[in-house]
């Protein structure tokens, strides 16, 4: 198959997902994978639950408040399950879900395929950098 006939293969796929399902919903959880700490948060409790600050601890310049709504979001879409340990002081740990965990293989394929290929990004962005004038040194 042609680059061109699998890339009009996507996009008629794509197309056919937005209208066959909810758009807004579609959106959501797209925009819930694709921002910056989710799929971040999912990969380190994919390893086993973990406590809040565990979690500030070992995800690299996520502040307490974006930490919180994250959380907060992947709890309400069913990817992440808060539990709270009857004790004193209270003991509450996060852990991914079974339905969370479907998305394991595939942000794991986009992580492979990001790190796989960060060199001719960074190259790419580069040489786009350069092109339009922009001071390359500042940009990453």
């Amino acid at each position: 198959m042609s680059h061109q006939a699998e890339a009009d293969r996507v996009l008629r796929s794509l197309g056919r997902a937005c209208l066959e399902h909810d758009p807004d919903v579609l959106r959501s959880v797209l925009d819930r994978v694709g921002d910056k700490w989710s799929l971040i948060l999912i990969g380190l409790l994919d390893k086993g639950p973990m406590r809040f600050t565990e979690l500030l601890r070992t995800a690299p310049g996520i502040s307490r408040r974006m930490l919180t709504l994250t959380l907060r979001s992947l709890e309400r879409d069913g990817l992440v399950k808060r539990v709270i340990y009857p004790e004193i002081p209270p003991r509450v740990e996060y852990e991914v879900t079974p339905f969370g965990r479907t998305l394991s293989e595939p942000v794991l394929a986009l992580t492979r395929w990001a790190a796989d290929n960060q060199d001719t990004i960074r190259a790419n962005r580069h040489a786009f950098d350069k092109a339009a004038g922009f001071d390359t040194d500042d940009l990453d």
